[in-house]
């Protein structure tokens, strides 16, 4: 008998790292912080996408609930951020909440497909620039909606803008075991409220919840126009979504030298949108700042963390909705403001590093930044950033490959040999490099240092051999790698060879 109790004792599963109790402090705590940071943010990219502050609220709760479930980077969270919040603004105010919803649900589905084909796997393949004109554009973007709510105000938003910039400016320098947003945003609804001064309040952008979020279909016509409507904006949140999350996760993988599944992140992430959907929120992706509180600030490593924070979020939101009310918009600009800043990698356009920085590189991520201005699309400016890199890439390539060449010593042959990479945009020039009039009547061409990418570099050796073949004269490829050989074998003499 003891012995049959040893070997069940043996295979028990182990003990989640989090119940331990020191690592359960930790989560427990890292969880509240992140709750009470999310508060204003939620409310300001609720106000930022035009919906009342209880969407954004209602969607930070279920995606960092959902996240914490099917995610695959622990203590990463995930919320409505200001990226969301841009993305599907214009489709709330266009066409109501109801369409947002729907757009955010088909978003969501939309991701775990990608997440099915292997789209994590394509994000090694957007450039550093670019992610760096996405930040940058989003910090932009964050601030300019700001604006608005600093226009035909009453005198005293300002200085109490003012204030509260002050306070998140100078109280990380002296302590950040609380959150300088929330401080700020406690001392400023302190102020207004015993001082009863008169300024916009959350309260006046909308009805805060007092009540569980509720389950339940968008308002909209199932019909194919409705699809119309939503589905570039799905496609958007979609994008911009798991382009955010991904990088986040990665960003985390490094900070705890640990490694996460990217495949599960991305369908955790539509799992989490579509349930957003249904409980009517807003919908989101990671959150870099929340993230970084939980992970580096607070040392947050499991789901828990995770967990928590939504939990706790809903607690506050649906416990102290009067209190959150009364809140003065001043505070949120502040926030937002900061957010803006600290979001915005002014290392990039420092003089130093633009000195230093390769043209094309500044070019990639001054059209990601201008793409997304002007079009206020997220997911255009990284499309449009990444084709810009890709020719940049090729203008770059193409110059690399060199030709030089020889006459052997009894003048009857002449050897050229090839270095660099051949593809479309460098066998183009290649035609050019050779004396088809002047050469002897045989001809070698070494390519063992040089590789064979496509047809277009196949067709380029086809009319390479076609004009010396015009004069009479014979053309040897040698030096073929097995990749090169196995692709010119395949192509030479099937393709149209320009005369």
């Amino acid at each position: 008998m003891p012995s049959l109790q040893a070997a069940f004792g043996r295979a028990r599963l182990p003990r989640p790292a989090w119940l331990s109790p020191r690592v359960l402090r930790t989560e427990v705590l890292a969880g509240l912080v992140v709750a009470l940071a999310l508060i204003p943010e939620a409310i300001s990219f609720s106000i930022l996408a035009g919906v009342d502050p209880r969407v954004g609220l209602f969607a930070s709760f279920t995606m960092a609930v959902t996240i914490a479930v099917c995610g695959g980077r622990p203590a990463m969270i995930s919320a409505a951020t200001g990226a969301i919040a841009l993305v599907v603004g214009p489709l709330a105010r266009e066409h109501g909440l109801n369409y947002l919803i729907a757009a955010v649900i088909l978003g969501g589905a939309i991701q775990i497909v990608l997440a099915a084909v292997g789209v994590a796997k394509l994000m090694r393949f957007i450039p550093r620039s670019v992610m760096v004109g996405f930040v940058n554009a989003l910090a932009i973007l964050i601030f300019m909606a700001q604006i608005p709510h600093l226009l035909g105000v009453p005198w005293l938003v300002y200085p109490l803008v003012a204030v509260a910039l002050a306070v998140m400016f100078v109280l990380p320098r002296l302590t950040t075991a609380i959150p300088a947003p929330l401080v700020a945003i406690v001392a400023l609804t302190a102020f207004t409220v015993l001082a009863h001064v008169a300024v916009p309040t959350v309260g006046d952008e909308g009805e805060l919840p007092d009540s569980l979020p509720v389950l339940g279909l968008p308002d909209v016509p199932f019909t194919f126009d409705t699809l119309q409507v939503i589905a570039p904006f799905a496609v958007g949140i979609a994008l911009v979504g798991l382009m955010e999350s991904l990088m986040t996760a990665k960003l985390v993988d490094d900070i705890t030298d640990t490694r996460s599944d990217k495949t599960r992140e991305s369908w955790g992430q539509g799992v989490a949108n579509i349930v957003t959907g249904f409980f009517g929120g807003m919908g989101g992706c990671a959150m870099i700042g929340q993230t970084m509180i939980n992970v580096k600030a607070s040392g947050a490593r499991t789901r828990l963390s995770t967990f928590l924070a939504g939990a706790f979020l809903l607690i506050l939101v649906v416990a102290l909705g009067d209190v959150v009310a009364v809140i003065p918009m001043a505070a949120l600009v502040a926030v937002m403001i900061i957010v803006s800043v600290s979001t915005f990698d002014w290392h990039s356009i420092a003089p130093s590093t633009l000195k230093r920085m390769p043209w094309g590189e500044t070019i990639v991520m001054a059209t990601t930044v201008a793409a997304t201005l002007i079009t206020h699309n997220l997911a255009i400016g990284v499309v449009l950033g990444v084709l810009a890199a890709m020719v940049v890439f090729a203008r770059r390539v193409a110059r690399l490959v060199d030709v030089t060449s020889v006459l052997d010593p009894d003048g009857r042959t002449r050897i050229y040999s090839v270095h660099g990479e051949l593809f479309f945009a460098s066998s183009n020039d290649l035609v050019t490099r050779f004396d088809y009039a002047g050469d002897p009547d045989t001809v070698i061409i070494d390519l063992s240092q040089a590789h064979i990418w496509d047809a277009s570099s196949v067709a380029a050796l086809d009319a390479i051999t076609t004009k010396y073949a015009s004069r009479g004269k014979t053309v040897e490829i040698i030096g073929l790698n097995k990749p090169s050989a196995r692709m010119h074998d395949t192509l030479a003499g099937q393709l149209k060879v320009g005369h």
